[in-house]
């Protein structure tokens, strides 16, 4: 019986090693549309780590994509979002345009946008989402111009990137 007991022990362990790791990770998608002059944001955030985040930034509990969420949510996402994930165009910090969100399963997904854009001649983005939280953090970020594709991967110790056209 003791055999058995051990045998059960020694295949669980790595077993349950694998379900704790977690991974940190965000998907920025940034799209220059030339014919609307804009670029055109997608941001993709784990919603568990961004909640985290939020409720010990605010001292809340948000409750996000639950029916008991807080009524003014956007204002929440809006002044985190506006603290860490900047851009400048053509050497000028610029001003997105929150558009909306929406919850797709466990992704929290930001639809922003900057307009007035008559040429794209560089892009600067800086993008340290939940990195105070998780050290382990990675944020993508993929720039399309025309035909042109660019991913950069951001970390605790670079959260900024640069790119001329």
């Amino acid at each position: 019986m003791q055999l058995k007991n051990i045998i059960i022990i020694l295949v669980a362990i790595p077993l349950f090693s694998f379900a704790v790791h977690k991974y940190y990770v965000s998907l920025c998608e940034i799209e220059y549309i030339e014919t609307q002059q804009s670029l055109q944001i997608t941001l993709g955030v784990t919603l568990e780590d961004l909640e985290f985040t939020l409720n010990k930034n605010s001292g809340k509990r948000l409750n996000l994509a639950s029916k008991t969420e807080i009524e003014n949510i956007d204002s929440y996402y809006k002044k985190y979002l506006n603290e860490h994930l900047l851009f400048s165009v053509n050497g000028k910090s610029m001003e997105y345009k929150y558009i909306g969100k929406e919850y797709d399963g466990e992704i929290a997904r930001f639809y922003l946008e900057i307009t007035d854009i008559k040429e794209l001649k560089s892009i600067e983005v800086t993008s340290n989402i939940l990195i105070e939280d998780f050290a382990d953090q990675k944020n993508i970020v993929k720039i399309k111009v025309k035909d042109f594709n660019k991913t950069f991967y951001f970390t605790k110790s670079n959260f900024k990137s640069l790119l001329k056209f």
